[in-house]
């Protein structure tokens, strides 16, 4: 899949999001090694801990669903370029250090750099 493709989708899915709060809506379009994608909004609460980014909504659709091999996610938000959060970073980490993070204030300005680009030194544990 083309990576403009993948971010029109996380701008299309961006509406969805709930932000009564901070009224900044977010999009992420997640595509795995085998060419599926899932798409996650973010989602506020009164409760702020209980906020739930984009990026996270699609990883977790996607991990109940089977999924553990990813390639590239897109970002868009309502307001411009949105890099995803540390929170965001560390979570992906874990699945994918090498993923491609796609972000940009519009498709014609997209800028594409891997997770260890943004998280040099990011952490995992050794589960074998």
């Amino acid at each position: 899949m083309e990576y403009r493709e993948l971010y029109r989708m996380a701008l299309r899915v961006k509406e969805n999001a709930y932000v009564p709060f901070s009224h900044f809506q977010v999009g992420a379009a997640l595509l795995t090694e085998e060419g599926k994608v899932f798409t996650g909004v973010n989602v506020e609460n009164s409760s702020y801990g209980g906020t739930i980014c984009a990026e996270r909504t699609a990883f977790v659709k996607a991990i109940s669903e089977g999924e553990r091999k990813f390639s590239a996610i897109a970002i868009a938000s309502s307001g411009g370029e949105a890099l995803p959060c540390g929170i965001c970073r560390q979570f992906m980490y874990e699945f994918c250090p090498e993923i491609d993070i796609i972000t940009g204030k519009d498709e014609t300005s997209l800028r594409v750099q891997p997770l260890s680009k943004l998280l040099p030194e990011g952490f995992r544990l050794e589960t074998e």
